[in-house]
């Protein structure tokens, strides 16, 4: 009987550790009690305007941890390091935080070109790349780069459905596109050739600059000299503000489109002059908290109690903070989703894994879904118009794709 029952605990023993070798490790940066993420943000240099977002995610993981306790009681931390949009300073900055901090995953890191400096190590080494504040299509080649995922709605898909609100109301329009001369820029031009097709060359014409350039006023002169009475504008805060008030000075009047990631009132609005872009075109998927719209919204009456406490001085209007906090949220679930297992395999896995996702952040109707072929959470947008003091949404939401 004791041999008997000896065997049986052996046996038992085996189970158990066969079992337990069978279980995929937790990533690196995951224990007990903590769950240590990166992320990359251009807290100095020439879009510092978005260090913002960075702030943002700090402050909602410092609320979120306050108020449940962190993710199956692990708290989330974040270390956020200043690349100043230099994508050389990107990949230093990823090496470090993932062979000596040895994080989980990067999370949220602003840029195209940032991005795209550290998209291959990441994903020869297997570590995550969740949720970049960056719509370039190309974060939904799942099949070559599986580690790396985007958040907001792409620039393609963007500039398609501005092509194509042109076309149906200035349909022999001359279409001027003024990028910035990167990927991000170029997923613009991009978009609108796809409307377009063969007649792209015949319609559009293209001006581009560089981050480092002073001023965008000799691209506009050159566009407005073309002919054309449409403009579609893709670019970032700085040189946004500045297109606006040189347009308004020459007093040019094109059908004005500005893209969504250059609207925010601090950043771009409020120093462009705010009645110098009244009729100006472009598109939202989140809330804007300054849109008395949202006024009486308890999401955001709850948003803004997050910011009042944890960013004490800020400006809640500002709709990077809000993009900010529903990235978290996005994070958080794919976090629940993982269970205990928190490898990183499982958090990619979980993170191409996400069905009619709601946030408070997002508006009414739009939800993300992804899927291991279907890289792009969010699809949906809502066209929108300044008026002088705000942007007034109109039309019903557009879905479209990341192509």
């Amino acid at each position: 009987m004791h041999a008997g029952i000896t065997r049986i605990l052996m046996a038992v023993a085996l189970v158990a550790l066969g079992a337990a070798s069978a279980r995929a490790e937790n990533a690196p940066g995951i224990t007990d009690t903590q769950i240590l993420i990166g992320q990359n943000m251009p807290y100095s240099g020439v879009v510092s305007a978005y260090g913002i977002l960075g702030k943002g995610h700090l402050a909602f993981i410092h609320w979120y941890n306050d108020k449940f306790g962190g993710v199956n009681g692990r708290k989330i931390k974040l270390i956020s390091m200043d690349d100043g949009y230099n994508p050389a300073k990107s990949l230093e900055n990823t090496r470090k935080m993932v062979e000596q901090d040895h994080v989980a995953l990067i999370f949220g890191s602003i840029g195209t070109a940032t991005n795209t400096a550290v998209r291959k190590y990441l994903n020869d080494n297997k570590v995550p790349q969740l949720f970049l504040a960056s719509g370039a299509d190309k974060w939904g080649d799942y099949q070559h780069y599986p580690w790396t995922m985007s958040w907001q709605a792409t620039f393609r898909t963007e500039a398609q459905i501005y092509a194509k609100y042109i076309l149906q109301h200035l349909p022999n329009a001359k279409i001027a596109v003024l990028a910035q001369h990167d990927d991000f820029g170029k997923d613009y031009i991009t978009g609108v050739r796809d409307v377009l097709g063969d007649q792209f060359d015949k319609r559009v014409v293209v001006a581009t600059y560089e981050v480092s350039d002073p001023t965008v006023d000799s691209p506009v002169l050159e566009l407005q000299a073309s002919g054309a009475n449409a403009l579609i504008f893709a670019g970032t805060p700085k040189f946004a503000a500045q297109a606006i008030r040189k347009i308004y000075d020459i007093g040019w009047k094109p059908m004005f489109f500005m893209d969504n990631v250059s609207i925010a009132l601090d950043s771009t609005m409020i120093p462009a002059g705010p009645e110098k872009s009244i009729g100006m075109l472009s598109s939202a998927y989140s809330k804007d908290p300054g849109d008395p719209a949202w006024a009486k919204d308890p999401d955001t009456e709850q948003y803004r109690g997050i910011i009042t406490k944890y960013i004490p001085g800020a400006s809640a209007n500002d709709f990077n903070y809000e993009n900010s906090w529903g990235m978290v949220l996005t994070l958080v679930q794919v976090l629940k989703q993982c269970g205990n297992d928190l490898s990183r395999a499982n958090i990619m896995k979980q993170a191409a894994n996400l069905h009619d996702l709601k946030l408070p952040s997002l508006l009414p109707g739009i939800v993300l879904n992804t899927s291991p072929t279907d890289y792009h959470p969010i699809k949906q947008m809502q066209l929108q118009r300044w008026d002088g003091k705000g942007w007034v949404r109109f039309g019903d939401l557009i879905t479209g794709g990341g192509s």
